[in-house]
């Protein structure tokens, strides 16, 4: 098969003939592979993807202000306002941790889905890890990194064939 161009197209799911043989780099949300190389526009990536973060942290805090303020023209007592902010700041924290420690290592399916709601109430705290792991490297990458350079020396060593005849070896006496 070939386009208008007359450029040969490979059927779906066929590896590019093109392309190296080997393990694949695993694509980082907003930055693709460009991770990989650090190349095509890998810098101005991980800088709007420190802003956009930083900026919605800084919107999600003006919403929490607005519930925090929706609280005390309720006149609901100091605890209950007490007991919402130290909520809130508490799953922060966790969420912020969390997060940190998902760019290290693979987190656990099942704890993920058990802390869900956790994140979902400090997603101030998973926004603000993504801003500060934004400012040294895209979120993500050393470890998928690390798995990547694995995998591939994996493939090279499972490819590397021996050179010579081992029969034509000599033999030590």
């Amino acid at each position: 098969m070939s386009d208008e161009n007359g450029t040969p197209q490979t059927p779906a799911g066929s590896p590019d003939p093109g392309a190296p043989a080997g393990p694949r780099p695993e694509p980082l949300r907003f930055f693709g592979t460009t991770w990989v190389e650090h190349g095509h526009g890998y810098t101005a990536r991980r800088i709007a993807a420190a802003a956009g973060s930083l900026l919605a942290a800084a919107v999600s805090c003006l919403v929490l202000r607005f519930a925090y303020e929706g609280l005390s023209l309720a006149d609901t007592g100091s605890f209950v306002t007490l007991l919402v902010v130290v909520m809130f700041a508490v799953c922060s924290a966790l969420a912020f941790g969390h997060t940190w420690e998902s760019f290290r290592k693979r987190p656990d399916p099942d704890r993920q889905a058990s802390l869900r709601g956790l994140l979902a109430i400090g997603f101030v705290g998973s926004l603000l890890a993504y801003f500060f792991r934004s400012l040294t490297e895209a979120p993500g990458e050393a470890l998928h990194r690390q798995e990547y350079e694995t995998a591939r020396a994996g493939h090279e060593r499972r490819t590397t064939r021996r050179t010579g005849n081992p029969s034509k070896k000599r033999r030590r006496s």
